[in-house]
């Protein structure tokens, strides 16, 4: 992409050390971090026009899964928190699906934005995915669709909304629901929330807002959209190492397709 960059530079001094020492600090506490009106209105425009028409292109996929995204023990019973299925329904387009002069390919393979990345994650190094699916994915949720509550297996993700729905599609969350390195599962909370009876925080967002978020640890939903306008988002997926790509399994599960030989790329899960 050529002309103007689709961040606003205005109000996110990437190159910062304060300011990617403030972002730091609000991650770290909160577990949640979100720039407002990180992409300009131009970029957010351009990218909606791009994607919005070819939402019949985005693979949708329908599964149920437990809250660890694992599969089942057969030695608890099927009413026990870990093995209590939630629904996920959502439509992707993949990276080969994205233009190459998309102010989502400018911003992901910007140097300076993966160094604050970095600085802000706590991290040394990101890097793309090996495949050619998962690096950059927009999510499409028409009427009634929804990601059920769960923990993800990765320890950030990065997020941008593109285009709100009339209602719904809400991010809910708990923060510190568990400690997954101390190897706690939090059967008593998972279950609460599962009924309901748990209090839940959210995360409210607008088009061009990016959003870093630590969902090893807090359990995290977004809720049925409702109404005729679909909610969009983008995923940016990084890995601190290179090449990972994901497993024949999970790009079936996401994509709907493999991608050519994997050599020696690593395998990953995703979540």
């Amino acid at each position: 992409m050529t002309g103007p960059s689709p961040i606003d530079g205005s109000r996110h001094l990437l190159k910062s050390w304060d300011y990617r020492r403030q972002c730091r600090e609000v991650l770290e506490a909160d577990g949640a971090l979100v720039l407002t009106g990180f992409f300009t209105a131009a970029a957010v425009a351009r990218v909606v026009a791009d994607s919005a028409p070819r939402e019949n292109e985005a693979y949708y996929a329908l599964s149920t899964h437990n809250v660890y995204l694992t599969p089942l023990d057969p030695e608890l019973a099927d009413d026990h928190p870990f093995n209590r299925q939630v629904v996920s329904s959502k439509g992707l387009l993949a990276d080969d699906q994205i233009p190459a002069d998309s102010p989502l390919r400018t911003v992901y393979d910007d140097l300076d934005f993966r160094d604050f990345l970095c600085a802000v994650l706590g991290i040394d190094e990101v890097h793309p995915y090996a495949d050619e699916f998962s690096s950059i994915n927009i999510h499409f949720a028409s009427e009634g669709r929804e990601l059920g509550w769960h923990f993800d297996n990765s320890s950030f993700a990065v997020t941008m909304m593109l285009r709100t729905p009339e209602a719904g599609g809400t991010f809910e969350y708990v923060a510190r629901a568990r400690d997954a390195d101390a190897g706690e599962m939090a059967y008593d909370t998972v279950e609460a929330v599962l009924d309901g009876r748990y209090p839940v925080e959210t995360l409210a967002f607008s088009p061009g807002d990016l959003v870093l978020f630590r969902g090893r640890n807090a359990m995290h939903r977004v809720t049925p959209t409702i109404g005729a306008v679909s909610r969009l988002l983008v995923v940016f997926a990084y890995n601190d190492q290179p090449g990972v790509a994901l497993s024949d399994s999970a790009l079936q599960t996401f994509y709907g397709r493999t991608g050519g030989p994997a050599g020696n790329q690593r395998r990953a899960t995703r979540g």
